[in-house]
């Protein structure tokens, strides 16, 4: 089956409104208790309703199901599911501004900005929460409410500090001729200029958009490249020691993005013959990310495709424990079922006999 989905046909014309609600919420990295309380479903359900969302769309897992959730349209970082495409960011304002803005601000790491290759400094933690906010939702109004919901939670402050913090952030991003260069105060809140900014999540958002576009047009060593130039973005802990809800899941979502980059990358590595370079990827990933089963699928798969039987089962057996030792519970059926098709060298149920055909012809 393959990884990605066929995007000639439009998500909304293949799935039903649920289903598309489901997708939207599968791609903010929620889990299906999660699911299943926004969308009053039952676990069972929601697990029904991914199941048929995968086959109709040709998806081999989650992973894939989260990259196509984003490559469609139905979520953008930081805002949650949404039901029609948003306009990209443009790359100059309405006054002209000129491409290229002075201003960087990284979010798939710790909080950092910059102007013209300065770094800056952002001021307190709460302070910085609200500045994160507006990245992660370049292009997106947000109310007061929403600013002091996204950094405090329930516990809001005593007086309504948006304003302060938006006004020190404006005078330390300061890029233009007034105050409102960077941040635009509009009639429902406040956003990040459009232009005036370059956010390091809309710059990997658009390397992973082309790199489908390039593997759709048959160059599968440029997709590659592509993944390889979002991944480099990520850099450090994500969104380190910021403070309220928003962060929190920030850092969740974000991390289960890089996974399903790291994911589609590793799936055309292999249809490459690049195997040594997608089995060292994924030990690495799986390393810091023991308890995701199915980037330990994928490495055994990996493996066991590169004649590495044996290490494939120690993966298996590694991930058992580990997930008997820190969660309680046994592996997935999903990674039964790969060890099961490993130990019966059943290539076609691991999807590896496409890849045999594609590198015989290819080499």
């Amino acid at each position: 089956m393959p990884t990605t989905a066929t995007t000639d046909r439009p998500t909304g014309a293949v799935l039903g409104q649920r289903e598309r609600e489901v997708l939207a919420a599968v791609g903010c990295g929620l889990g299906d208790g999660e699911i299943a309380a926004a969308l009053s479903l039952s676990e069972e359900g929601v697990a029904e309703h991914l199941a048929r969302i995968l086959v109709k769309l040709g998806l081999r897992d989650r992973a894939a199901a989260i990259v196509h959730a984003f490559d469609c349209g139905l979520v953008i970082p930081g805002s949650g599911p949404r039901t029609r495409a948003v306009s990209p960011v443009p790359s100059s304002t309405a006054s002209g501004r000129a491409a290229g803005p002075e201003v960087r601000i990284s979010v798939l790491g710790p909080l950092r900005a910059w102007h013209d290759g300065r770094p800056l400094n952002l001021g307190h933690l709460r302070q910085q929460a609200v500045l994160a906010a507006l990245a992660l939702c370049a292009g997106r109004t947000l109310s007061r409410q929403e600013l002091l919901d996204d950094v405090w939670g329930t516990e809001a402050p005593a007086a309504n500090v948006v304003p302060v913090y938006v006004y020190r952030l404006r005078k330390a991003l300061r890029a233009g001729d007034g105050p409102d260069a960077v941040i635009e105060h509009a009639r429902r809140g406040y956003r990040l200029v459009p232009g005036a900014v370059d956010v390091d999540l809309v710059r990997m958002e658009q390397l992973v958009a082309d790199s489908g576009a390039a593997h759709r047009a048959g160059e599968p060593a440029e997709a590659v490249r592509l993944c390889a130039r979002a991944l480099e973005l990520f850099h450090g802990e994500l969104l380190a020691g910021l403070p309220g809800p928003l962060a929190e899941l920030e850092r969740l979502r974000l991390t289960e993005r890089r996974i399903a980059i790291v994911q589609r990358k590793v799936e055309w590595q292999l249809r490459l013959g690049q195997d040594a370079e997608a089995i060292a990827e994924l030990f690495a990933l799986s390393a810091a990310h023991p308890l995701n089963e199915p980037l330990a699928a994928m490495l055994m798969r990996a493996l066991y495709r590169h004649g590495r039987q044996a290490d494939a089962l120690t993966v298996f057996d590694r991930t058992r424990r580990r997930l008997a030792g820190d969660l309680g519970v046994p592996p997935s059926r999903m990674l039964r079922r790969t060890q099961q098709m490993i130990l019966l060298g059943d290539e076609a149920g691991l999807g590896l006999t496409p890849l045999g055909r594609v590198d015989a012809r290819t080499s």
